[in-house]
């Protein structure tokens, strides 16, 4: 992956001064919109206007060792990832969020609408300068290899400018990311921890009814995805992309998530990195009952769709003949589902569902 490009030195003072006068802009923009009575999304305890000095505000999060601190509910959030995007979408901030970037596939079902009216700065990971061009007021990631070194930039250079940078704590709870690679669990990840990311970024936002209202639909479909299924002794396998040299599930990242909860095993359970990377011959000899294939509409790495990876599966001689292939078990899922978020949901239902079709689970 390219470094991130670096902003001219002009357009970095730029914004220094232009964030200086924040609280200014900020204060502006809440008279605005009480002018036309159109004011933000707040509908938390002591939530405010967006001012300054907001009632209930400043407010503070404690995450993944950092402290981020706003002083108003964020009028101009950047998301870089698609799952904290869809998160803040799903909380009605749609009017507070100034762009977004890095998809990995079509924006999550009834989201449509509120996604269309932001901003999107770029399809893949954007430049340090794309960003500050959109004057963020706080910035949220998903992931360490975003906001961090070698991503868009660190959270420390955001804070440096007066911009609260938020990384989602399922990419650092119980999580090394100091490989190469995209990390290594020593503990399995649980929903519990999404959960938390979208109560942070409610109470951040002033929006904590929505947060939980949000959080108990999600157990709820959970709950009711799961209801008596019974898949003991069936092994699946996650492969998210790459013909060459794909990248498989470890054992408890959100594939983990996926598989506990309809009681099945991954054929990948031995290994703790996020990720890796395998050869086919190892793919052939775990010979899973089902394969879980990512859908993904980007076009960063080979065998993106699940199309593809169809076609790579029942040509290929090393795999057309292992069981999940002849048996045509199949279940298609986007790449948001198998990362970490609020879609990892949709995962479990989806999986759920296919295996109760293919007479695999009760």
């Amino acid at each position: 992956m390219l470094p991130p490009r670096l902003p001219r030195l002009s357009r970095f003072s730029r914004f220094s001064r232009r964030a200086l006068r924040g609280p200014v802009l900020l204060l502006t923009g809440a008279l605005l919109a009480s002018g036309c009575g159109s004011g933000a999304a707040t509908d938390g305890a002591g939530a405010g206007s967006g001012a300054t000095g907001a009632a209930g505000y400043p407010r503070t999060v404690r995450d993944c060792g950092h402290d981020v601190r706003v002083t108003a509910p964020p009028r101009r959030a950047v998301s870089l990832n698609q799952g904290t995007t869809e998160i803040l979408l799903s909380l009605g901030l749609a009017d507070r969020m100034a762009g977004t970037a890095t998809w990995t596939d079509p924006v999550m079902k009834g989201l449509e609408k509120a996604n269309a009216g932001v901003p999107r700065l770029a399809d893949d990971m954007p430049s340090f300068e794309t960003v500050l061009d959109a004057e963020p007021d706080f910035v949220a990631a998903s992931f360490a290899s975003t906001l961090g070194t070698g991503g868009v930039a660190t959270r420390e250079r955001f804070t440096e400018l007066g911009v609260p940078a938020y990384l989602s704590p399922s990419d650092c709870v119980g999580k090394d990311n100091s490989g190469d690679g995209d990390g290594v669990r020593d503990q399995a990840l649980t929903m519990d921890t999404v959960y938390g990311e979208v109560r942070d970024l409610a109470r951040l936002f002033g929006v904590e009814r929505r947060g939980d209202e949000l959080v108990a639909g999600l157990e709820s479909r959970i709950d009711r995805a799961t209801s008596g299924i019974d898949a003991s002794g069936v092994s699946l396998m996650y492969w998210f992309a790459n013909s060459t040299s794909p990248y498989l599930a470890g054992c408890c990242g959100a594939p983990g998530v996926i598989t506990r909860a309809v009681g099945a095993e991954n054929a990948m359970d031995d290994t703790h990195e996020e990720w890796p990377q395998v050869g086919w011959e190892t793919v052939a000899d775990r010979d899973p009952d089902v394969l879980v294939l990512g859908d993904l509409t980007r076009k960063s790495q080979t065998a993106e769709t699940a199309a593809k990876k169809i076609e790579f599966l029942e040509s290929n001689p090393v795999t057309r003949n292992m069981t999940a292939v002849r048996e045509k078990r199949y279940v298609l899922l986007s790449g948001q589902a198998m990362n970490p978020t609020i879609r990892t949901v949709e995962g479990v239902e989806q999986v759920a569902a296919a295996l109760r079709e293919f007479g695999l689970a009760e």
